[in-house]
């Protein structure tokens, strides 16, 4: 795993708005009195959506201080979980699956299609629009190659399908989340090859004439 650091780039401040604030409550809520450094997780995640899709270093001032927690303290957890990010993404931010199942699958064209069409790793386009970076496994082998962009799933890529994507999330198109061909969650692209008995779904609670 890479080293994770700060931007070097900073804003000057950070601060929580009143919906940043409400949230930060109720999550402070769910545990015991005293315990409000366990909403460190999720608050950081709530306050990286408000920041613009990652945290600047006043912002992770800002979750401590409301927590109650020493500032290195959530540094340690924001270095250390990759979900956070610590430099600006693109309004579309794009994570590549790189491990061994989408790399068998195809995971170098979907790479190449990001460096085409976006640029560098990191790289942020000059409209805002997307950036990229390349990471470990997802989560989704059955249907890979995929990536996730923001909070969604696309699977089942190919170098034409996740170009077209890219194109319709540019244009303000609707997208389908998911897998991208006509495969139904994680079953086989065959269709479903188990649990296909009709018995397997009988009413048991009916008595069975002659029993």
């Amino acid at each position: 795993m890479s080293v994770r650091r700060l931007a070097q780039e900073q804003p000057e401040s950070f601060a929580f708005t009143p919906e940043l604030e409400k949230i930060a409550q109720d999550l402070i809520a769910k545990y015991p009195e005293g315990r409000q450094a366990s909403a460190v997780i999720p608050l950081l995640w709530e306050t990286q959506k408000v920041a613009g899709g990652w945290l600047p270093e006043p912002a992770l001032r800002a979750v401590a201080d409301r927590l109650g927690m020493a500032h290195i303290r959530v540094l340690e957890v924001a270095t250390f979980y990759t979900m956070f990010n610590l430099e600006p993404v693109g309004k579309f931010f794009v994570q590549v699956c790189g491990t061994t199942p989408c790399m068998v699958r195809g995971s170098d064209d979907i790479r190449a299609v990001c460096q085409r069409k976006i640029g560098a790793e990191r790289q942020i386009t000059a409209d805002g629009t997307f950036s990229w970076l390349e990471v470990e496994c997802l989560g989704a082998c059955t249907n890979a190659p995929m990536v996730q962009i923001n909070d969604d799933y696309y699977e089942d890529l190919t170098a034409e399908n996740f170009e077209k994507l890219l194109n319709d999330l540019a244009a303000g198109n609707p997208v389908k989340v998911g897998p991208q061909n006509s495969r139904q969650g994680a079953e086989p692209i065959s269709g479903q090859a188990a649990l296909i008995d009709p018995e397997i779904y009988a009413d048991r609670s009916k008595p069975v004439a002659g029993e």
